[in-house]
């Protein structure tokens, strides 16, 4: 599943083939970062397309990591042994696992294109996945953008019941370890409400962007098991 399903009429929509409106300007894992930090985010027009679009909606979808709300039965499951949770470890099968059609969600605006940009991402040490197992099978994940202190949800996806949201669990209890303040998700839904999701401004997403990404903070690898547990547990708290 998405992050959130994307309200079109609620969006500044502009820039589909390039941030000019009237030259083309390549497309770089460089130019990406610095749209993210400029408050855009990129969509493909559909799977099979080779273009780009660049959204700014009115309205944005943060997820306050102080705020975080975590239901009693989803911790347990979140410390029992069902499943088995990693950071960065197969980022480009967490984007395929994204890109699967899905309930609700039969087409993708997760391109070659949007692939390759992203794991190129990754491979600056920018992008990130979290990876949930079970017995060895990738059951769901989730990938996003990290820029300083913010980290930029793009997509998550479930083969299995509560897949997703243990990933999210252990995003959030990650990015509050690594000292993040910024968790953007895009747009808010009623999913995401669920856990504390809301939707601000967008001058007041900026205001907390600019903060963010000239901040300092270190994503948490698989090195870290016990003080990762604690920050779950602290989820509760």
């Amino acid at each position: 599943m998405p992050w959130a399903i994307m309200p079109t009429k609620a969006c500044e929509k502009g820039y589909p083939k390039n941030m000019t409106g009237q030259e083309t300007v390549p497309i770089t894992p460089e130019l990406m970062l610095r749209a993210y930090m400029a408050g855009l985010f990129p969509m493909a027009p559909d799977a099979g397309s080779d273009e780009l679009e660049w959204y700014r909606p009115e309205m944005r979808g943060i997820l306050p990591l102080d705020g975080f709300h975590v239901s009693r039965r989803l911790m347990r499951t979140v410390l029992s042994a069902r499943f088995a949770v990693t950071a960065d470890q197969d980022f480009p099968a967490v984007m395929d696992g994204c890109a699967e059609p899905a309930p609700g969600r039969e087409t993708t605006w997760i391109s070659p294109r949007i692939r390759s940009l992203f794991c190129a991402l990754h491979d600056m040490g920018h992008a990130h996945s979290v990876e949930v197992r079970h017995e060895g099978r990738l059951v769901g994940g989730l990938y996003g953008v990290a820029i300083g202190q913010a980290y930029f949800g793009e997509s998550m996806f479930s083969r299995m019941r509560d897949a997703s949201k243990v990933a999210l669990v252990h995003l959030v209890a990650r990015l509050r370890l690594g000292g993040f303040s910024l968790l953007d998700t895009q747009f808010g839904t009623d999913h995401l409400a669920s856990f504390g999701g809301v939707e601000i401004p967008a001058w007041d997403y900026m205001r907390q962007l600019g903060h963010a990404v000239r901040g300092q903070a270190a994503w948490i690898g698989n090195d870290r098991v016990t003080e990762l547990e604690t920050a779950i547990r602290a989820l509760r708290a």
